[in-house]
Formats: C-alpha cells, sequence, structure tokens
C-alpha cells in the first residue's frame, strides 16, 4: 500500500513538474518578445542585415515553396476530380481547388516548409552564436543582440512570407488547371473563367493575414530558442528541433483561431 501511494505522489510530482515547465516557457517567451518590441523602438535598425534575411528566408525559400504549392494543386484536382465525378459535379472542381489553395493549403504549408527550412536556419545560427559566446562580444562592443539578430529576421519573416503565399497561390491554381486542361479535358477557357468568378479579394487576403502571422512566428520562435541554446553543439541541435517542432505546432493553432475569424466574415 505504502508504494502504490508513493507512486501516485511521483507521478503527481512528474505531472506538476511538467505544468511547471510549460508555464515557465510560457513566461520567457512573452518576456522576450516584450523585450523585442522594447529595443524595436528605442534601438538601431540594421538595414543590411534586414536584406540580407529577406533574401534567405523569402528569395531563398521560393523554389521549396513553388513545388509544394504546384504539386498540391495537382493533387486537389485528381482528388477532387475522384469524389465530384460521382455526382456530376465536375465543374466545381476550379471553384474547390482555388479556394482551397487560396484560403486554407497555401498558406499552412508555405508556413510548414519555411519553419522546417529557414525556422531551423535562424535557431541554428543564432544557437551557435551563443553557445560560442558570440552574443556576448556583441553586449561587449556595444551592439544590442536584439536590434542586431532579431528584429531583422522576424520583419523579414512578417513580410516575404506573404509574398511568398500569394506567389504560391498563383502556382497551386496553375498546377490545378494544368490537371484539369492536359489530363482531364476541361476546357481551358470555361477553367479560367469559373476561377475568375468564383475567387473573392477576401479569400486571397485571409491567406496572406495567416502568413503575415505564420512569419512572425516561424522567425520569433527560431530567434527564442536560438537566444536560449545551451550545451554545445548538442544543444543547438536541441534548440532547432524546438524551434521548428513549436512553430509547426503554432501555425496549425493559429490557422484554426484564424479560421474561425474569418468564417463569418
Amino acid at each position: 500500500m505504502n508504494n502504490l501511494i508513493k507512486k501516485f505522489f511521483f507521478f503527481l510530482k512528474k505531472i506538476g513538474s511538467v505544468f511547471f515547465e510549460i508555464f515557465s516557457s510560457i513566461g520567457e517567451i512573452v518576456l522576450f518578445f516584450f523585450n523585442s518590441v522594447r529595443y524595436l523602438f528605442t534601438g538601431q535598425f540594421y538595414t543590411k542585415i534586414f536584406f540580407l534575411q529577406l533574401i534567405k528566408i523569402g528569395y531563398n525559400s521560393l523554389p521549396v515553396v513553388g513545388l509544394t504549392s504546384i504539386f498540391t494543386g495537382m493533387v486537389l484536382a485528381l482528388q477532387s476530380y475522384t469524389g465530384f465525378s460521382r455526382f456530376s459535379a465536375e465543374s466545381a472542381i476550379p471553384n474547390v481547388v482555388v479556394l482551397s489553395i487560396t484560403r486554407e493549403l497555401a498558406p499552412v504549408l508555405a508556413g510548414l516548409m519555411v519553419a522546417g527550412r529557414s525556422g531551423a536556419a535562424i535557431a541554428a545560427e543564432i544557437g551557435t552564436m551563443k553557445v560560442t559566446e558570440q552574443i556576448d562580444a556583441l553586449k561587449t562592443l556595444s551592439t544590442n543582440p536584439y536590434n542586431y539578430l532579431v528584429i531583422p529576421r522576424v520583419f523579414a519573416g512578417v513580410i516575404s512570407l506573404p509574398i511568398l503565399v500569394f506567389i504560391g497561390d498563383i502556382i497551386g491554381v496553375l498546377g490545378g488547371y494544368l490537371i484539369c486542361t492536359q489530363v482531364l479535358n476541361f476546357n481551358p477557357v470555361v477553367y479560367l473563367q469559373n476561377t475568375y468568378n468564383f475567387v473573392q479579394f477576401l479569400d486571397v487576403f485571409s491567406g496572406l493575414v495567416k502568413a503575415f502571422v505564420f512569419g512572425f512566428i516561424i522567425t520569433f520562435m527560431g530567434c527564442y530558442y536560438g537566444f536560449n541554446a545551451k550545451g554545445g553543439a548538442q544543444g543547438v541541435g536541441m534548440s532547432t528541433t524546438y524551434s521548428v517542432v513549436s512553430s509547426s505546432i503554432l501555425i496549425l493553432l493559429m490557422n484554426y483561431i484564424l479560421t474561425s475569424l474569418f468564417f463569418n466574415l
């Protein structure tokens, strides 16, 4: 009986420690956020680093986002045809493709791809600077690490990801168009006309708003975990993993929240 009670209290202790770590991490993230905002209005803005990160996060991510979007559009067209042909609703395929791409698939998939590519790179780069004491060296040289490392990357993320998603919208719709016209024998003019008549400004705008939020999440979490890396190379690897996993989870969570907000519009 005593052993059972000990095991029960040991279990409660483990549960309590997990919740304590969760709330502690949330507090650290909030503090990191407010520090970043404070230095945004009081410190120097490094324009050269901003444009460099804009190229790394935006331009260099364009191939993977483009490939993801075009194949997603192709698969969506094929799967939609498989379902709609069973009740003779093939004419709705252009509507489904453009609505799914612009509202949901392009921002979410682009966010996940950029999180795995650029978010991991940000966490690894800053984490390496942290464990090799380069961030301490910046402070010694009177350079604020928030202004030098965090703010340019966050700004580059929130600007480049909506652009990537907008390009992904076009490429994804193009993928559906190619499959429908070249494989499923749709009339190209009718397909484009149905797409143009059905898509609305809110469909594209909601996806771009999601991309803006996702861009902030990816870059901010990459910077946060990079700043908190410790323990040498193993710590950098763990920070990189935590950055990608937390960014992906937050992207899916915020996707639901933003979809709920736009649902009634």
